[in-house]
């Protein structure tokens, strides 16, 4: 029993000795990487103040900070920036929905300011600013060399002021300038409408508003065409919708979903990770959804479209998304500023990361670039006669008048359809699914 005693102590005594010597190191190793962060902070100190005192023009020390802290933030990825105070300001209202500017959601890539989509209805809309276009100068400068937020400052200006903006467009062998006159932009998170049977919710970004928006407007739409039996199915249209707000993502998502998770995050630490799931209650009754999406989809948007389309609740159309996966936390700092940090990553329901790969559709429909008017004068005017055109020809007689009508309405549906398609391929498209599993009917 001594023996064993002694066996014991001399074993407890031996694994003090081998966790001392593991622990010596890594403590060490500690204790230099801490001393190593000091020295660059005092390097970081000696810079500053030699800035400060022999810089050839005086310089002001609180932007020499920003500017350190943002180039510290930048570095990190392109989401990731320093807000001042009057940044941080224009972010909380651009969040509640109205703001001044040309209405572009932007990016940097490669240097240039890339744009990931025009909002509806804003000065650049309207100027013809494409997603995926690249803004190289601003009012004749270029924008090369300066990070995102330096540039987004010499695109903004008083409302009613003119800027020329240089793009580089894919297809384009030349770079090319649009004036653009800025305006405030007041942004109508959803815009609804019927085609045919089908209702269509446009929603061109998530902020507050969105789901409010979205549910009021969808029951206005469905009060019209006289209840949920008379509607065939919902188009979601989240084409060159930039994203937004996390929250009202997994709010439009719920608001189609009964049950099952709709978006997880993970940040560095597992034990941080969220898992958002939905509630019992689809707005939309079960009928057909088909989610429009392309290549000015990010965000939120993605996160919309990956739930539905994991689940098998909507059909998705359209063009790969932008493939923004990463989630952005806006944290209070002193003196009203704020800062913009990349926190984690989203994931939709099957597990799948959206980062850099974006959301692919179940049905890849490209949007033909519209033809130049005289070319589409020429074409609809062409016109070919049928029987009904011929001198002296026979009656339909085996139709009622009733009947005949009937088709007539049909026919003129059908060329609405035509036209649509010519002024909206995607959206044509999309409706036509619809249509078809209409036809169908519902399952058993």
């Amino acid at each position: 029993m001594k023996k064993f005693v002694a066996a014991a102590a001399t074993g407890a005594l031996a694994g003090l000795l081998v966790t001392t010597q593991v622990a010596g190191p890594l403590l060490a190793q500690e204790n230099d990487r801490k001393a190593n962060v000091y020295q660059q902070l005092d390097l970081f100190g000696d810079i500053f103040e030699r800035i400060r005192v022999q810089y050839v023009e005086e310089v002001d020390e609180g932007d020499l900070i920003e500017a350190a802290i943002n180039g510290m933030l930048t570095s990190l990825d392109p989401h990731s920036s320093y807000l001042s105070p009057d940044d941080a300001e224009d972010m909380r209202v651009q969040t509640r929905g109205e703001f001044g500017g040309l209405g572009i959601e932007v990016t940097q890539e490669e240097g240039f300011v890339k744009v990931v989509s025009p909002i509806d209805d804003t000065p650049a809309d309207a100027a013809g600013i494409e997603a995926g276009d690249f803004i190289t100068h601003v009012d004749g400068e270029s924008v090369l060399g300066l990070n995102l937020d330096q540039a987004v400052e010499m695109m903004r200006g008083p409302v009613g002021s003119e800027i020329v903006i240089t793009v580089v467009r894919e297809g384009e062998t030349e770079p090319f300038d649009v004036t653009i006159v800025r305006d405030t932009i007041k942004l109508t998170a959803v815009r609804t409408r019927t085609v045919g049977d089908s209702v269509v919710l446009r929603v061109t970004t998530f902020n507050d508003q969105t789901t409010p928006n979205l549910e009021s407007g969808f029951a206005k739409q469905v009060e019209e065409l006289g209840g949920m039996d008379s509607v065939n199915g919902i188009v979601l249209d989240l084409r060159n919708n930039p994203g937004g707000l996390l929250t009202q993502a997994i709010k439009v998502s719920d608001s189609f979903l009964e049950k099952g998770e709709i978006v997880s995050t993970r940040g560095r630490n597992p034990q941080d990770g969220e898992r958002y799931n939905a509630e019992p209650g689809d707005l939309a009754e079960g009928k057909p959804i088909v989610v429009l999406i392309n290549g000015g989809s990010a965000s939120a948007s993605e996160i919309v479209a990956g739930a539905l389309q994991d689940h098998r609740r909507a059909i998705v159309v359209g063009t790969k998304s932008f493939g923004k996966g990463s989630v952005q936390t806006v944290m209070p700092l002193r003196g009203e500023g704020a800062m913009r940090l990349t926190t984690a990553r989203y994931y939709t329901p099957s597990g799948r990361s959206i980062q850099a790969l974006g959301v692919s559709p179940d049905i890849v429909v490209e949007q033909p670039r519209r033809k130049p008017a005289g070319e589409e004068e020429e074409e609809t005017s062409r016109r070919f006669n049928g029987e009904a055109d011929l001198r002296g020809s026979l009656n339909n007689d085996s139709l009622t008048d009733d009947e005949v009508r009937q088709i007539e309405e049909d026919r003129a549906k059908a060329e609405e359809a035509a036209k649509l398609r010519e002024e909206d391929y995607q959206l044509a498209y999309a409706l036509d699914i619809l249509k078809g599993l209409s036809a169908l009917g519902p399952k058993e």
